[in-house]
């Protein structure tokens, strides 16, 4: 059998803006990172994870991306990347980035085009419903509803995230392909791969249905909408297909809520990503009211969520277990929260 390149490697995230500032203006960048590279080497680091280094106006810590070819200017310039990514390579260090194409800035030039002419070829690259009312009752992961209105005009545009994070359409084929074009020129650069942020999300229910709520406000959670959106399957296999199998890239997407029967899909011989991320760990003790009421897991607990993990995925694929990440607290902050400090004693 021939092992993929990226089996039985290491991989390290790193947060650029906290990692190592190179120029002393408080701010860790791309130079600051190069400069490391011997220290991560001697870690045993293999592949380093960049969280968002795009330019952006950083609502959204850089997932709100208004250029996806430009870095921006508080990590440095495109060549100190080049730099990085070459350095990287003599000491066997592959460099993968974080993509996001669920959303873009509402900075980006293509939203702004959008703007300018709503009812124009660029309106087409985002949602823009028309309605006298918000479309649905879905709520954003930010908070509050998911629909903006589009100024001057009836229509509405649709955010799963922030306000200033406007969802991509995936069912123009024209915003598919300047995706898989960018995707494309920066593996060309030598990237190896990409961490890939909210795919889940691409997927809409495109009837716009209104859900039952339980809540005070009426609305319900954008994840509970996607039970009714329509298949992801053909979106991921094209990707696919036009980028990264073309590379060989490493992929680890970001998936929520995955049956065992679609792990075959995602991972393993025929997946469409190299692995996807387990948050059974991160999970272990949250009894749904937020990160500051999480009962202390067991050793024992942990011990099952792992072998679980293994169980089900290794015939399969390759998952990649996580305790913390950008997304989440500390692994050890339940340690600190009031029910687990009195389960920890």
């Amino acid at each position: 059998m021939e092992k993929d390149w990226w089996k039985g490697k290491v991989a390290y995230q790193i947060y650029p803006k906290s990692f190592k500032d190179s120029n002393g203006d408080g701010v860790g960048d791309l130079k600051g990172i190069t400069e490391k590279l011997d220290y991560l080497q001697d870690l045993g680091i293999d592949i380093l994870w960049l969280s968002p280094i795009y330019k952006s106006p950083f609502i959204d810590q850089g997932y709100d991306i208004s250029n996806y070819y430009a870095i921006d200017p508080i990590f440095g310039t495109m060549e100190d990347m080049e730099e990085l990514i070459a350095e990287g390579k003599k000491r066997g260090i592959s460099i993968i980035m974080d993509l996001v194409v669920n959303h873009c800035s509402s900075h980006h030039e293509w939203f702004q085009k959008a703007l300018a002419d709503p009812d124009g070829p660029y309106a087409d690259y985002f949602y823009f419903i028309e309605s006298d009312k918000e479309p649905n009752n879905w709520e954003s992961y930010f908070g509050g509803s998911v629909w903006e209105p589009v100024p001057g005009t009836n229509k509405y545009y649709l955010h799963s995230f922030h306000k200033d994070q406007p969802d991509l359409n995936w069912q123009n084929p024209v915003l598919r392909e300047e995706i898989y074009k960018m995707i494309n020129w920066w593996l060309d650069k030598g990237i190896a791969g990409f961490r890939i942020d909210a795919i889940i999300n691409i997927k809409k229910d495109l009837e716009w249905r209104s859900l039952p709520s339980d809540r005070d406000n009426g609305l319900v959670p954008v994840p509970e909408s996607l039970v009714n959106a329509q298949p992801i399957e053909p979106f991921l296999r094209e990707l696919k297909e036009r980028t990264f199998a073309k590379y060989n890239a490493f992929t680890v997407g970001e998936v929520f809520n995955e049956t065992d029967e679609e792990l075959h899909f995602f991972i393993g011989k025929d997946g469409v990503f190299s692995s996807i991320f387990d948050f059974k760990q991160t999970m272990l003790g949250q009894e749904g009211k937020g990160w500051f009421d999480h009962a202390l897991p067991t050793a024992d607990e942990l011990k099952e969520s792992i072998f679980q993990a293994h169980e089900r995925a290794d015939s399969i694929g390759v998952l990649s277990t996580i305790i913390e990440n950008h997304d989440e607290p500390r692994g050890v902050s339940p340690l600190y929260c009031g029910r687990s400090s009195k389960r920890y004693q």
